[in-house]
């Protein structure tokens, strides 16, 4: 693998997108993993969810070919679904031979370009109902794996998805070397109550 593209557009959620960047990152530093590049619908600067400014490398029309596509979610996501040039670039860059991966709401960028059919996938816990009344074949888990397509929960899920994702593709001990880099050791522990009042991902029913 060669090189792992990062979809960045108007309002995207900050997380979605920088924390599979760390975990890749972290891959191409400490154990010879992929060049990481950021792409959106025009070079410079994309500003996202909660006000983070973060540049865009590569357009659609220079961006080098991908091995990997990470698409990451935020409300904008579904704004983003009616955007011919961003599905059009999402679904020629989720083809065979390329592993596509979506964090949170990405989701139903993947579901416009058409590579949910006859997939199983997941989502944010809030739209989870959304995504199966769409016909996906939803599994309410952390991150599922449907052959090339990836897809993963809510926000921070994103960077369990993409250690995964370098398990499965350069093997558990490079996967190792980026989460003890990247100090990654996180615990299921529930603070406060919110939980009891709002919905929770099936994954979180067993504590």
């Amino acid at each position: 693998m060669k090189r792992i593209g990062f979809l960045a557009y108007p309002g995207v959620e900050e997380l979605d997108l920088v924390g599979p960047w760390e975990m890749a990152t972290m891959w191409q530093t400490y154990a010879g993993g992929p060049d990481c590049l950021v792409v959106g619908a025009g070079k410079g600067s994309v500003r996202c969810a909660k006000g983070l400014v973060i540049g865009a490398e590569y357009d659609f029309a220079t961006c080098p070919s991908l091995d990997a596509l990470v698409v990451p979610g935020g409300f904008s996501a579904f704004d983003e679904m009616r955007n011919e040039r961003l599905i059009g670039f999402v679904r020629d860059n989720g083809g065979e031979g390329k592993n596509i991966l979506s964090v949170c709401s990405g989701s139903f960028i993947l579901l416009a370009a058409g590579l949910l059919k006859n997939r199983r996938a997941t989502t944010h816990w809030k739209v989870l109902d959304r995504l199966r009344e769409a016909g996906v074949d939803v599994v309410e888990e952390r991150f599922v794996r449907d052959g090339n397509v990836w897809s993963s929960g809510g926000v921070s899920a994103g960077m369990d998805l993409m250690l995964h994702f370098i398990a499965e593709t350069a093997g558990a001990d490079t996967a190792g070397e980026v989460q003890h880099n990247a100090e990654y050791y996180p615990t299921r522990r529930l603070y406060g109550s919110a939980h009891l009042s709002s919905g929770m991902p099936a994954y979180m029913k067993t504590l």
